[in-house]
C-alpha cells in the first residue's frame, strides 16, 4: 500500500477532455505523490504533454479554441485585472461575439453565391450594392473589437514603464520606493546603474513592467555609454517614460526641454524629485507631478498619476468582450482588411464569383480565431505556452 486515496471515474463525454477519464485524490506531499505516479507510469501509462488534457478537450469539441487559450491565460493571470479578463473568455461572451460576426458574414456569402448559382440570370447592380450596409456594419463592429486591444495587451502583457533621467536624478531611489525594497544600488556618485533592472509591481490590479535605466549624458566612461544606449531602446518600446527632473539642480529647467525633445511626448510624463530641498515659493514652475524619494512626499500622487495614464487606455470591461491575444488582433485585421475589399467590390460592380472569395477569406481569418479552421503548427504553437497537467 502507498496512500489512501479517493478515485473518481469520468465515463466518456462527462470529463474535461471528453473521453474516460480517472482523477486520484492522495494525500499530498512529494513523496506520497511520486510513488503514485510511478506506479501508474510503471502499469503502462506516459505524462501527458504541455496543455495535452486542454487540446484533447479542444479537439473532442468540449471548448473551442478561446476558452483553450482563456485556460492558458488565467494560470498566467497575476493581477485581478488579468484574471477577470482571462475568466470573462473562458465564460464565452468573447467566443459569442467572434461567433456573432461570423455568422453575419455567412449570411451575406450565401447571398452572393446564390447569385452565382443563378449566373445565367442578369444581376441586378443595385441589389448587389445593397450588401455595402450589412458589410459596413460588421467592419464597424470589428473595428470596435480591434480597439479593445490596446487595453487588452496591457491586462495580459503588463504595462512598461520606464524610469529614465539625467545621472543622480533618484531614478533608483524611485524604483525601490515603487518596489517598496531596496531592489536597485543608490549612491550620490553620478552614473551609478550601468545597466538596467526590471521588476513587476501591482497597481491597482495592473501588471507593470517598471524598469530602471542608466543615467543619460553626454559623458562617462563606455561601460556607462554602453547603459545609455540601451536605456534609449528601452525608451522607445516603452508604454510610458517617467522622466525625473532633479529639481535641486539650478539648471534643470534649461535642461528640461533638450532633454525630452527626443521622445514621444504622448507617452512622457515629466516629474520632479527631491521637491524637499527646494524653495517652496518656486512650486509653481515645477512639473505637476513633483515629490520627494527621500521623504516619500508625493509618491501617492505619483502613483495615481501612474494609475491615470493606465486607465486612459482601458476600454470598457464590463462586457468582456476584449481582445488580449495578439494572434487574434492579426485574424480580425486580416478579416477587416478582406471585408473593406469586399465592399469595395461590390461598389465597382465586381462578379459575385469575386466578391464571394474575398468574403471566405475573411470568414477563414475569423474560424481561424475559434478553431473551426486550425493547423497543427497553430496548435503547438498555442499549447506549448501551458504546463504539463492542464
Amino acid at each position: 500500500m502507498i496512500d489512501e486515496v479517493t478515485a473518481v471515474h469520468m465515463p466518456e463525454g462527462q470529463s474535461y477532455t471528453g473521453l474516460e477519464q480517472v482523477e486520484i485524490f492522495g494525500h499530498g506531499g512529494r513523496q506520497v505523490v511520486r510513488l503514485i505516479l510511478q506506479t501508474i507510469l510503471d502499469s503502462g501509462a506516459r505524462m501527458a504533454e504541455p496543455g495535452e488534457f486542454t487540446r484533447l478537450a479542444f479537439l473532442n469539441g468540449r471548448i473551442d479554441l478561446t476558452r483553450a487559450e482563456a485556460v492558458a491565460e488565467m494560470i498566467a493571470a497575476n493581477t485581478a485585472h488579468s484574471y477577470e479578463a482571462s475568466r470573462e473568455h473562458l465564460l464565452g461572451a468573447y467566443a459569442g461575439e467572434i461567433e456573432r460576426l461570423r455568422q453575419a458574414m455567412v449570411h451575406i456569402l450565401a447571398e452572393i453565391e446564390a447569385s452565382i448559382d443563378f449566373a445565367e440570370e442578369d444581376i441586378d447592380p443595385a441589389e448587389q450594392k445593397k450588401l455595402t450596409a450589412p458589410l459596413g456594419e460588421i467592419i464597424t463592429d470589428i473595428d470596435q473589437l480591434l480597439a479593445t486591444y490596446r487595453g487588452g495587451r496591457i491586462i495580459q502583457e503588463g504595462y512598461k514603464v520606464v524610469l529614465a533621467g539625467r545621472p543622480n536624478a533618484g531614478k533608483s531611489s524611485l524604483f525601490n520606493l515603487l518596489l517598496r525594497q531596496e531592489r536597485a544600488l543608490v549612491n550620490p556618485t553620478a552614473g551609478t546603474t550601468r545597466d538596467y533592472l526590471s521588476e513587476w509591481i501591482d497597481l491597482e490590479g495592473y501588471a507593470v513592467n517598471l524598469i530602471d535605466t542608466a543615467g543619460l549624458r553626454i559623458d562617462g566612461d563606455e561601460i556607462e555609454k554602453a547603459g545609455q544606449n540601451l536605456a534609449r531602446q528601452l525608451i522607445d518600446s516603452a508604454d510610458l517614460v517617467v522622466w525625473l527632473v532633479d529639481l535641486a539642480d539650478p539648471d534643470w529647467k534649461g535642461l528640461l526641454a533638450t532633454d525630452v525633445a527626443m521622445f514621444d511626448q504622448e507617452k512622457l510624463l515629466v516629474t520632479g524629485n527631491k521637491i524637499d530641498v527646494v524653495d517652496r515659493q518656486a512650486s509653481a514652475e515645477m512639473p505637476t507631478i513633483s515629490y520627494s524619494c527621500r521623504t516619500g512626499e508625493g509618491i501617492e500622487d505619483l502613483t495615481q498619476a501612474l494609475s491615470d495614464r493606465i486607465n486612459e487606455r482601458m476600454p470598457d470591461q464590463t462586457s468582456g468582450i476584449m481582445v488580449t491575444s495578439a494572434r487574434h488582433q492579426q485574424k480580425l485585421t486580416a478579416a477587416h482588411e478582406a471585408l473593406t475589399t469586399a465592399r469595395d467590390q461590390v461598389l465597382a460592380g465586381d462578379t459575385p464569383d469575386v466578391i464571394a472569395f474575398t468574403l471566405r477569406q475573411a470568414t477563414t481569418a475569423i474560424d481561424e480565431i475559434t478553431g473551426r479552421i486550425y493547423t497543427e503548427e497553430v496548435l503547438g504553437e498555442i499549447f506549448s505556452s501551458f504546463c504539463i497537467g492542464k
